[in-house]
């Protein structure tokens, strides 16, 4: 079990570097955004591919941040109910969600997005709008994203699992997974009727 926690800590300092990376595409959109919109409003200049990058960014930010938002914790989750149950089960319903949905899921987005990708990069795939961009890129994106979220939910994996095995304790309790970088030693009794 160590290596695989190693292995989820090497994934996740991935993901937070590339969650960090995203935040400056953000930026970079915002500034691009509001340059094109004062030359318009007071050149009355304005250019198709700025406002393409723009959207570029934005798909960037929105497909490659899917698996920073997975390691904190801050996609969508019915709470209300999950919450109410006991860790061990909590752990269990995320299992199954990540190896039943979640990583066929990805899988299918990746087998069926690459030929698209690979098609407009040997086409060399214009935007049909006057001075746009070449969209392989931006295909690009989807398999990309995809890939970093199954990598990211590799790592939640063995977490879920680390934890209902007791080696580490609740990742989601903190509310981010620093917890379950650390290796908690492995309690005597597992059935203790705990919150486990």
């Amino acid at each position: 079990m160590g290596f695989l926690l190693r292995l989820s800590g090497l994934i996740d300092r991935a993901t937070t570097l590339v969650g960090r990376a995203v935040v400056w595409l953000l930026f970079a959109a915002a500034l691009i955004s509001a340059g094109n919109a004062i030359a318009r409003k007071t050149l009355a200049i304005g250019s198709n591919a700025m406002l393409e990058i723009q959207w570029y960014l934005f798909a960037a930010a929105f497909m490659l941040g899917a698996a920073a938002t997975f390691l904190n914790n801050g996609h969508v989750r019915i709470d209300v109910l999950a919450g109410r149950f006991p860790t061990r089960v909590r752990m269990l319903i995320d299992i199954v969600g990540i190896v039943v949905f979640l990583l066929p899921l990805c899988w299918f987005m990746i087998d069926f997005s690459l030929p698209i990708v690979l098609r407009a990069f040997t086409s060399g795939e214009v935007s049909s709008n006057a001075g746009g961009l070449i969209r392989w890129p931006v295909y690009a994106l989807l398999p990309a994203g995809f890939g970093l979220l199954a990598l990211q939910s590799v790592s939640e994996l063995i977490k879920r699992v680390a934890c209902l095995r007791g080696v580490i304790p609740d990742p989601l309790a903190a509310g981010r997974h620093e917890a379950a970088a650390k290796v908690a030693p492995i309690p005597q009794n597992l059935n203790d009727g705990g919150d486990r």
